[in-house]
């Protein structure tokens, strides 16, 4: 991995520690913001353009906004803020996806590794040949979008239904101006 990427990579990490275990909604939601912003660099760093893309427009960019809209609509409580203990489960979360991490990205292979064979002719004539058998749809660019990508379109709803619910969280917790 380059320089770039280890940085980037550190970002990431403590960014997402960073919006686990503060209790600041405000702070999380910047935080988060950044964290994508992160994400999004890390998929164009590894030739993942559309991804990047996604990531940028709706998790870094409408997601966050939607929740700053959601928090300006709201007042905070008034609570003794002196220190506050860790989100404990939140930290060990944290800590358990990590070490997956740290197990399994020794194994991904070196972005520009000319013996990768990312444009193999194999793999793009078996997708052609067998797009109709596999998912059923008789359009194979919608065979690969609807069913040999459908993982990573799920992910990407997933974003826009995590980013309502925690709209909704935040609704939930705080209470309304009268403005």
């Amino acid at each position: 991995m380059s320089a770039f990427g280890a940085v980037l990579f550190v970002f990431i990490l403590v960014t997402a520690l960073a919006a686990a275990v503060l209790r600041d909604i405000l702070a999380v939601i910047i935080i988060s913001g950044a964290y994508s912003l992160g994400m999004a660099l890390f998929y164009a760093f590894l030739l993942a353009p559309d991804v990047a893309m996604t990531e940028a427009a709706i998790g870094a960019g409408v997601t966050t906004l939607l929740l700053l809209l959601t928090v300006t609509r709201t007042v905070r409580q008034d609570h003794n803020r002196a220190i506050e203990r860790p989100n404990v489960p939140a930290l060990l979360v944290c800590t358990g996806l990590f070490a997956v991490l740290l197990l399994t990205i020794t194994e991904f292979p070196v972005v520009g590794d000319p013996a990768i064979a990312w444009d193999n002719p194999a793999i793009t004539q078996y997708y052609i040949d067998n797009a109709y058998d596999d998912t059923g749809v008789k359009n194979a660019v919608t065979a690969v979008l609807a069913g040999y990508r459908g993982f990573d379109t799920f992910g990407e709803a997933m974003v826009v239904f995590l980013a309502g619910m925690a709209a909704l969280l935040v609704l939930k917790r705080e209470v309304f101006t009268n403005e």
